[in-house]
C-alpha cells in the first residue's frame, strides 16, 4: 500500500547545506521510526548516518512504526517481532534507541494485560511506551497512514480499558491523532489520570482537504484543543511532524530544499503555541524521522529547532532537546 509520505531524495536534500548551530547541545530524538519496506529502507544504519551530521544526538526514542511483526503465533503477540527486529537492527548501538514505544491492542481491553507482560519480558527496560494508530478523519485526502485508524477507536470503551492497563503497566502511551480529534484526545486523558499521555506531532494541525489553507478559525480551534489537553496534568506533547503531507507543508514541490531559516519561520506559530500551553518541562522536539527526512534534512530541522529556542535559558532548551523526553519516558541517557 502506497505511502502518503513524501519520498525521501538524498541528492534532492544534498543541495543545501548549513553549519550545525549551538553544536554544544545535547539532544535526545523523542520520535522516530525505523523500517524496511519496499518504497524505502531506513534501519539503525540509515538513522545513524542522519546523527552523524553533526548534532550532538547522543541517545533517540523510536516509535511504533508496524515493522518486523511475527509472522506466526498468537496474533496479539506478533507485535512483539517489532521490538525484536529494532533490538536486532541497533545491536552494538544500544543508545539508538534508548527506548522503545511498541505496540499492543488496545481494543483487547483488560486482555492486552498479557501483551504489554510480554513486551516488557522480551526487552527489559527497553519497552517504555505504547501507541496504537488513532489519526482518523473521514475526508480521503487527510491521510497520514497507508493503513488508516476506523472512526471511534478513541472513544471505544474496550480502547479505554486497555489504555488503564497501560498505565497499570508503569507506560506512557503516545497517540497520533488530528486536530479534529483532540476532544477524543482530551476526553481519554481525562479519565484516566494515572496515564502519561503523549500528544505527537503537535496535535495534528491539519492544512489539507477541508484545511487547505490554514484559516484562521482552523489555527484558533486546533490552539483551543492544546490548551484544553495542556491544563491536564498527565498530558505531554511532541513538537515535530511538520514534514507530514496532512500538516499542508509542499516543502518537496520546490527545487531546493527548505533552510532551517525558513522552517523555523513556518513553524513559529505552532511551535509557540504548543510552549505557551505546556512550558519546556512537558514539551519535548522529535525528528519524526524518516517520515519528515521527504521534506527536510536532519540537520535543518535540529537547526530550526535551535533558532526556535534562542530566546530561551539553557535550562528551557535542555528539557526541550532531552530532559523531558528522558523523564517522560523513564530513560537514563547517561549525562545531567
Amino acid at each position: 500500500m502506497k505511502t502518503p509520505h513524501a519520498t525521501i531524495r538524498e541528492s534532492w536534500l544534498a543541495r543545501h547545506r548549513e553549519p550545525i548551530l549551538m553544536p554544544e547541545q545535547r539532544i535526545l530524538d523523542a520520535h522516530h521510526h525505523l523500517w524496511d519496506r519496499e518504497e524505502s529502507r531506513y534501519r539503525t544504519d540509515e538513522f545513524l548516518a542522519d546523527v552523524a551530521q553533526g548534532h550532538d544526538v547522543r541517545a533517540s526514542l523510536y516509535v511504533q512504526g508496524r515493522t518486523g511483526y511475527r509472522d506466526a503465533g498468537p496474533e496479539a503477540l506478533k507485535p512483539l517481532g517489532e521490538v525484536e527486529t529494532v533490538l536486532e537492527w541497533s545491536a552494538g548501538t544500544p543508545s539508538y534507541p534508548l527506548g522503545i514505544v511498541a505496540f499492543a491492542d488496545l481494543l483487547a481491553g483488560s486482555q492486552v494485560r498479557e501483551t504489554l507482560e510480554a513486551l516488557c519480558a522480551i526487552a527489559p527496560g527497553s519497552v517504555r511506551g505504547i501507541r496504537n494508530t488513532t489519526a482518523y478523519h473521514p475526508d480521503p485526502t487527510v491521510r497520514s497512514n497507508p493503513r488508516p485508524a476506523p472512526d471511534g477507536l478513541l472513544r471505544a470503551r474496550a480502547f479505554h480499558e486497555g489504555a488503564a492497563q497501560v498505565a497499570r503497566a508503569g507506560l506512557t502511551l503516545d497517540v497520533w491523532a488530528y486536530q479534529t480529534q483532540l476532544q477524543e484526545v482530551e476526553a481519554l486523558a481525562r479519565a484516566l489520570p494515572d496515564l502519561i499521555v503523549v500528544i505527537d506531532h503537535c496535535g495534528g494541525p491539519l492544512g489539507v482537504g477541508p484545511f487547505r489553507g490554514r484559516t484562521p478559525a482552523d489555527f484558533a480551534a486546533w490552539r483551543q484543543g492544546i490548551q484544553r489537553l495542556a491544563a491536564l496534568p498527565n498530558t505531554r506533547i511532541k513538537i515535530g511532524g511538520f514534514g507530514l503531507a496532512v500538516f499542508g507543508n509542499a516543502y518537496h514541490l520546490n527545487p531546493e530544499p527548505p533552510t532551517s531559516a525558513q522552517l523555523a519561520s513556518d513553524w513559529s506559530p505552532h511551535v509557540e503555541t504548543c510552549l505557551e500551553a505546556f512550558g519546556s518541562h512537558r514539551a519535548m522536539f522529535e525528528s519524526n524521522f524518516p517520515v519528515d527526512k521527504g521534506m527536510y534534512s536532519y540537520v535543518a530541522l535540529w537547526n530550526a529547532f535551535k533558532r526556535l529556542t534562542q530566546p530561551l535559558g539553557q535550562a528551557d532548551r535542555d528539557r526541550l532537546f532531552w530532559r523531558t523526553a528522558a523523564e517522560t519516558y523513564g530513560l537514563d541517557p547517561g549525562w545531567q
